[in-house]
This record gives structure tokens, sequence and C-alpha cells, in this order.
């Protein structure tokens, strides 16, 4: 993969603690391995995880993707990328987004409301304690006092990722992020938006602006077929569940599959909604099949104009150690 110079894995949640550590430590070893994301949903907690990944590596960055603004106050956060710097030597990244009512409501209990706007106020609060002096923030939906973070942020900057579906979160992305991460992005749109992103960023900006996209992932030379279904079935799972997901894919190439697989979650739930999921659908939107098949793909992705294509990973069959061995060996 000479034309493919840096590439991130998202460690999903499909891996076991024992399967992530050892993964990092080989992946690490690979000169093309930029960074590894921890996703956080209503499994294991992110900062942990990451610092646990900051004591097994040495040189690759280490993001959030993402961590929702519902599951933490601002301050909370800060902290929390901070203490993961000082452990990693300055390698963090932190992933924000806004997450789903779903996740808000059901598993936070917080309402769900008004996401762009909060987002806004939320990178600014959670940069204004990095800088390490005393905060007076009066906004309208996060507040901080005249104090201040008890140690000296190692960076006052590190840099902050959103993620973002539609404009109003791209546009946001653009103006106040260092870096956007998208994901479920099919082939024919993601040149668009990579295009439009690039128009949105200030012009006269020296910012270095990092356009991230993670695709859905499963390799196996050994039953193709099997590496297909899982990744149907991630697939089908975020459509199922997502609501911004849902109503992006409808709106872009997949409204039959969008509405079958709506209606079969809301009537029996998630066992057979990927059923649903048509060759096409799965061609555009994920990384799957034999380690060809999964080259041929993630070049086509990268040839979007993304700077960091981001692997997520989704082990195949009943062996993770050998799944992950196929997946390194592949990229």
């Amino acid at each position: 993969m000479k034309n493919i110079s840096r590439i991130g894995y998202n460690i999903g949640t499909l891996l076991s603690i024992d399967n992530i550590l050892r993964f990092a430590k080989k992946i690490e070893e690979k000169e093309n391995t930029d960074s590894l994301w921890v996703p956080e949903s209503w499994g294991r907690e992110a900062f942990v995880s990451l610092g646990a990944l900051s004591q097994v590596t040495k040189k690759v960055r280490l993001g959030t993707a993402i961590i929702s603004i519902h599951s933490r106050t601002p301050a909370t956060v800060a902290m929390g990328i901070s203490t993961l710097d000082i452990l990693s030597n300055n390698r963090s990244v932190l992933g924000l987004g806004v997450s789903t009512p779903a996740l808000v409501e059901n598993w936070h209990g917080i309402k769900f409301d008004n996401p762009v706007e909060k987002l806004s106020e939320y990178i600014h609060c959670v940069k204004m304690v990095m800088k390490g002096s005393k905060v007076m923030f009066n906004g309208k939906y996060y507040k901080i006092n005249d104090f201040k973070i008890l140690f000296k942020p190692p960076r006052d900057d590190p840099p902050v990722y959103t993620a973002a579906i539609n404009k109003k979160m791209l546009d946001l992305s653009c103006e106040l992020a260092n870096g956007v991460l998208l994901y479920l992005r099919p082939k024919h749109e993601l040149p668009k938006v990579v295009k439009y992103i690039k128009n949105k960023l200030p012009r006269k900006s020296n910012k270095k602006f990092e356009v991230c996209c993670a695709f859905i992932t499963a390799v196996s030379d050994k039953d193709p077929d099997l590496a297909r279904l899982r990744a149907a079935k991630t697939l089908a799972f975020y459509v199922a569940i997502g609501k911004y997901y849902n109503r992006f894919l409808l709106e872009n190439g997949f409204e039959i599959e969008v509405e079958n697989i709506t209606e079969e979650y809301q009537k029996n739930g998630l066992s057979n909604v990927h059923n649903f999921i048509s060759d096409k659908m799965l061609t555009s939107l994920t990384i799957s099949g034999t380690k060809e098949e999964c080259i041929k793909s993630l070049r086509e992705f990268n040839e979007s104009g993304i700077s960091l294509p981001i692997i997520q990973i989704n082990p195949v069959g009943n062996n993770p150690e050998n799944s992950i061995r196929e997946l390194i060996s592949t990229f």
C-alpha cells in the first residue's frame, strides 16, 4: 500500500482488552500507522482505554472517536485529555460528538436538544480550560465560575476533532476544530463532502485541518462472505440505531435499504436487520471481503481527498487473534 502513507485504526467494540493491547503493539511497528482511536457508547470508557494504550505504544497518536459531549462536563474532558497527554507524551487527539438521542436520553438521562449550539460552547469551554488560567465562562448550556485546572496542561491547544454528518456540524468543525471525523459516507458522496469542507475552511488560516473518515472493515481471504456478513451486521446496526446516519443515508442513495432496516428494527429488533443491506450499499460504505478487495476499496476511498483513512476493526470468525493478524498483514 505504497500510495497510502498514513492509516488510523479504530479498535471498535468487538475486541477484548487483551486483543486491543496486543494489536496496538503490533500495529505500531508498521511505518504507515498514524493513530489509534477508541470509540465510546455504552461499553468501555474511552480515557481509561487510551491510558492503557499509552503505556504499550510510543509514537502513534491516541484519539477518542468519539466521546459524547453529553457524557461529561467540558471541565472533566479537559482534565481527561490533559492527563492523557501526560501519560502519552502529548500524543492525544480529542474527538468530540453529540451522539444520538437514544443514547443521550436513555443511557445518560439528559435531554437531547440544540446539538450544534451545545458543541460550539463545549469546544470553547474545553479550550479555555486547557490554557491553564482561571476560566470565567457563562454560556447558555455550560458555565465555569472562576476556576482553573490544578496543574499546567502539557499543551494548551491539543487537537480537537469533531464528528460531523450534516452541513451545520461540518461548518462548525471548519470554524472551531482542528479536524473532522466522518463516518458512513458513501463512496460516491465522499469527494463532494471533502470539497465542501475545503471550501469552508478560512482562506487566510494557517491552521492544518485534518479530514478523517472511518470505514467499517472486515477482512478474510479464507471466508470473504463471512467478512462481508460481519461488515453488513455492523453497518445495519448503525443504520438502525443512529438517527442521523439513518436520515443521511436515506437521503443519499439508500432509501429502500434504510426504510426496510428501520421497519425491521422497529418490529423485531436488531437480529435480522443486516439482511436488508444490499451489495451496493455494502461496497459503497464498507471495506470488506478478501485482502485484495479490501486494499482496492481503501484505495478508492482514499482517492476522495481525505487526509486520514481510519480502519474500524471488525474481527471475522471465532478467533479474533487470527483476524487481527490478517488485518495487519493486509494494510
